[in-house]
């Protein structure tokens, strides 16, 4: 019998990252993605405010995982569902959190 073999989904640890090039990487990343596939991202507080970023300009076509909610790291799995374009611009950061460019 033959084993299959499932891929993990990159990992960006975007605590690594200079914070006005985090939104774009992440962005970015799923942008390149093929429906059912996804990446993990790590950060150092809740991204909440990058899903609410993800649900205004990606709706319908990401799915949003918690791996790990803190209180030091946070993980998410960040998966596509769906073909589609942004429905708006996400070059730079939410301005909601920590990261604000």
């Amino acid at each position: 019998m033959t084993a299959s073999l499932i891929a993990e989904p990159r990992c960006i640890d975007v605590r690594t990252v200079p914070p006005p090039q985090r939104h774009p990487l992440i962005f970015g990343s799923f942008d390149a993605l093929a429906p059912g596939e996804a990446f993990d991202i790590v950060n150092d507080h809740d991204p909440l405010p990058l899903f609410f970023q993800f649900d205004r300009t990606r709706t319908g076509l990401f799915d949003w995982h918690y791996l790990q909610q803190g209180p030091a790291v946070w993980q998410v799995r960040i998966g596509r569902v769906a073909e589609g374009q942004p429905l708006g611009d996400t070059s730079g950061c939410c301005g909601h959190c920590q990261c604000s460019s």
